[in-house]
């Protein structure tokens, strides 16, 4: 009797009880036949189906199990979702994919894939992680030569097991008994990983349909554990995520994916199209960019496949990626995207409305909408087939809206029976997609229902038996282990890329340079301002990157609302620099696929305070991705904004946005603020440098006020103006990423400034004052907010003893509490004061003057802790 949950036991008696009473179809079917006469699948195929389906749940029931002893730390399994499997076979194992995490069957499916297809396996051989490379060939080894510590050679047509004839005595080996590991719990919940009284036969072992399951299987396992052998996150997070798969790792997918899986789409078909640095039609995309990813081709007509939940369709995230999706099919331009909407009617205890999600995807302009019952297999496949093979002929976007069901509730201790009646329990388990292959195996004589069993049942075994080989595997050791993947820094390489980028301008690119800016370099114009100086570097950057464009709100026609890319588009074409929707979410998440698709994505966000609309595609997707895949994917890019106050007859918060909190607690996000023009250009090389190098994502902030400053003391004086150097003097003005920039006035015994962006300027001319009365003062310019230069903090703090930190920024919250905080970790003993920013919104007009730092607050501040 069932209970009125679906519990991991409930889950298994109901199966059981099914194929048991399964009753034989009257003749047997060939299984290279197809499974039904009109369709599109054979009975083997669909006997692949089930493979996946049953290895997906028979991992959910295991994640039960080590949960239930406190060796399991996550339990969103796929049950119910298993129809995706169908889908995945419906692709190409080279179409990349963001995967929801209930697509446990797809995963297993794509792995099975690879491990069949030669081709495929031996390009997971060459991108596979080298810390693992010797366990995956062991695997491989295995699901090749029939090792029996394992697995065999994956079944003839002939086999015994669908056939119903005997096996000979020597058809293969067995399999070694149970594990002799002691059993953690005597839990009867989980019996089902492992029937009572059941021994893998030779007969099984012959069968050998799970070898090709082998990987994909421990690979989820080890992920449940906290593994550090886990083929993408190494322990870090339990993911769906393969690059020799094509399959990118997605940490929370409630829709956040979805903006980059756009990006994705965007990036993939413009790559097709160029013609430029060795990427010619047909030769492939790859991932990331620079030496040290783990590439993965993407063929020319791949598509991009991103699967979300229902109760997604209503995220922000979902709608900026839709609306950006239609938006450019509308304009004309292609999108190889299919959505898959995994419908189970639920988010966690909430419902969808009834037709609320078909409702909302039809609605969709510009997106094709196609509907599948993932309770039947053939229809799904037939339906994703059909959705993919347009996608892939229009380059056009898609939707699949794959009706599921959800079994053992959302995860661990979910008690469904608080929102969900018995009755609608038990019809969900009246649709179990596992069930309903069986029967269609069955009722059209590919297989009974005793030869099903045996396969769960053997299945189930093999996963238990993995399970319990992972426990004893080791974990995360210290948190030098945990951060390893998170950023890498290597300035020696990153210093060696702006070289050769300016042994290239000014040899053998000589000439496009000349040509790019009509005869007349940067260098030979004369004194520039800080926008005129970012201006000439994009341009440089252009030229030395083929892969790099430039995006965001009117950055193409108008050139920016400041001007600071007027000009880029008539040079490099409107393929490389274009206007974007006005959408923040789908302007970062066009960066991120394509950075992970092999481009080098610069994109501007217009004002700073408008970054917030949109700053988890910065921590939660930009961020993560190296963290969370080990290096093995990356999104380099360079984020453009426009920020900080001080605009005159122009303000207001949105315009004068002051806070970078958010920024500076992304853990390893590169922050720059360039004060002047000749730290601009230098800095954004060594930005373009590191995204190309390290895959880095750095946020390039630029001081709006300082845009077109000419002059630091006094009108006309033009010494905020700086010339911009010549490609062979790019190296010794190389800006490594967290070094300071120091000015000296008077002697510089007396006081040290450190502050950063408009605080340069307002402290270099308070400095000005404090020389005329005797004090010699040092002000550092931070040029990195993130990761802030420490060393030269310290050592500049050092040699005065007396500290005045000028932070623009908000008092709480703002950089001046990490200057301080790096001053104590250190062991400072002198003197330190803070002129700050008020903790408050930046007002309109004059009344600005009374919560931003200025000049004379900066004198003052420093008169002060001089008299102490």
């Amino acid at each position: 009797m069932l209970s009125d949950v679906t519990t991991p036991q409930d889950l298994d008696d109901r199966f059981r009880e099914t194929l048991a009473a399964l009753p034989a179809a009257e003749r047997r079917r060939d299984p290279a036949d197809p499974v039904t006469d009109d369709a599109p699948l054979t009975g083997a195929q669909v006997l692949d189906l089930f493979d996946a389906q049953v290895t997906s749940r028979q991992l959910d029931l295991a994640g039960r199990w080590l949960r239930s002893f406190g060796e399991g730390f996550y339990t969103i399994g796929s049950a119910g979702h298993e129809g995706n499997a169908a889908v995945a076979a419906a692709l190409r194992p080279t179409d990349p994919a963001l995967l929801h995490y209930r697509s446990g069957a797809f995963y297993c499916l794509r792995a099975a894939q690879a491990a069949v297809d030669p081709a495929l396996t031996a390009d997971r051989a060459r991108s596979a992680d080298p810390a693992l490379t010797a366990d995956r060939a062991r695997s491989a080894d295995r699901a090749q030569t029939g090792d029996s510590a394992l697995t065999a050679d994956r079944a003839p047509a002939a086999d015994p097991a669908l056939t119903g004839s005997e096996p000979s005595a020597d058809a293969g080996s067995t399999v070694d008994g149970a594990s002799t590991r002691p059993e953690p719990t005597a839990d009867p919940q989980m019996s089902e990983s492992e029937p009572s009284g059941h021994e893998p036969t030779s007969a099984t072992v012959a069968a050998n349909w799970f070898a090709p399951y082998v990987d994909a299987a421990r690979d989820v396992l080890r992920g449940m554990v906290a593994s550090s052998l886990e083929p993408i996150a190494g322990g870090r997070h339990k993911v769906f995520g393969r690059a020799d798969l094509a399959i990118v790792p997605t940490t929370s997918t409630i829709a956040s994916h979805l903006p980059r899986a756009v990006g994705m789409g965007l990036a993939v078909e413009r790559l097709r199209r160029l013609d430029s640095a060795g990427r010619r039609t047909g030769a492939g995309v790859r991932v990331g960019s620079g030496a040290g990813a783990a590439h993965a081709p993407w063929p020319p007509d791949a598509i991009v496949v991103c699967s979300f939940g229902d109760a997604s369709v209503n995220h922000a995230s979902a709608t900026a990626a839709f609306n950006t999706a239609g938006w450019y099919d509308h304009a004309g331009l292609r999108i190889p995207v299919l959505f898959v909407c995994e419908d189970n009617g639920l988010g966690i205890s909430v419902r969808s409305p009834e037709g609320w999600v078909e409702a909302t995807l039809r609605a969709k302009p510009g997106i094709r909408y196609f509907s599948a019952d993932g309770a039947d297999p053939v229809q799904t496949y037939a339906v994703a087939a059909e959705a993919a093979a347009w996608v892939r002929r229009n380059r056009r976007p898609a939707v699949l809206h794959l009706r599921t069901i959800r079994l053992m509730g959302h995860a661990g201790a979910d008690a469904e029976s608080a929102y969900r009646s018995p009755a609608e329990l038990a019809e969900d388990l009246e649709r179990d997609p596992v069930a309903a292959t069986a029967r269609l195996l069955v009722d059209a004589g590919v297989a009974t229902g005793e030869e099903l069993l045996a396969r769960y049942d053997e299945t189930g075994w093999q996963v238990r038996r993995l399970a319990e080989e992972v426990l004893g595997e080791p974990k995360l050791a210290s948190a030098a282990d945990v951060v390893s993947a998170l950023a890498p820094r290597r300035p020696v390489r990153v210093a060696r890329a702006v070289a050769d980028a300016a042994a290239r301008a000014s040899g053998p690119g000589a000439g496009a340079r000349a040509e790019a800016f009509g005869g007349k370099p940067p260098e030979l114009v004369g004194p520039m301002t800080l926008a005129q100086s970012i201006n000439a570097a994009l341009a440089d950057g252009m030229l030395d990157h083929p892969q790099m464009a430039i995006f965001g709100e009117d950055v193409a026609a108008k050139g920016g609302v400041y001007g600071v890319t007027k000009g880029l588009r008539d040079r490099f074409g409107a393929a490389r620099v274009f206007d974007t929707l006005l959408d923040e979410t789908s302007v970062l998440g066009l960066g991120l696929g394509a950075g992970l698709a092999g481009m080098l994505p610069v994109p501007e966000i217009q004002y700073l305070a408008y970054l917030h609309n949109a700053e988890d595609q910065l921590r939660g997707e930009a961020a993560t991705m190296r963290f969370f895949s080990q290096g093995a994917f990356r999104n380099p890019m360079v984020v453009r904004v426009a920020g900080l106050a001080y605009q005159e007859g122009f303000g207001g918060h949105f315009h004068n946005d002051n806070s970078v909190a958010v920024l500076r607690d992304v853990p390893g996000l590169v922050v720059a603020v360039p004060a002047r023009p000749d730290d601009a250009a230098p800095m954004l090389r060594t930005c373009l440098a590191s995204a190309a190098v390290d895959g880095s994502v750095c946020v390039f902030l630029e001081p709006i006020a300082l845009y077109h400053t000419r002059d630091l003391y006094a009108a006309g004086d033009g010494e905020w103006l700086a010339g911009y150097p010549e490609p062979g003097g790019w190296v010794a003005g190389h800006v490594p990423i967290g070094r300071a920039r120091v000015y000296r006035v008077g002697s510089a015994d007396d006081l040290t400034i450190i502050t950063f962006g408009n605080g340069v300027r307002m402290s270099l001319r308070a400095a000005a004052v404090l020389a005329e009365e005797g004090v010699g003062t040092r002000v550092v310019d931070l040029r990195w907010l993130a990761p802030l230069p420490v060393a030269d903090i310290i050592r500049e703090s050092s040699a005065t003893g007396r500290v005045l930190v000028v932070d623009e920024t908000r008092r709480s919250g703002g950089v001046g509490e990490g200057v301080i905080a790096a001053l104590v970790d250190a062991g400072y003993v002198g003197a330190a004061r803070r002129v700050a920013g008020v903790d408050s919104f930046v007002p309109l007009g004059p009344a600005a003057r009374h919560v931003l730092v200025s000049a004379e607050a900066i004198t003052d501040g420093a008169r002060t802790l001089l008299a102490r």
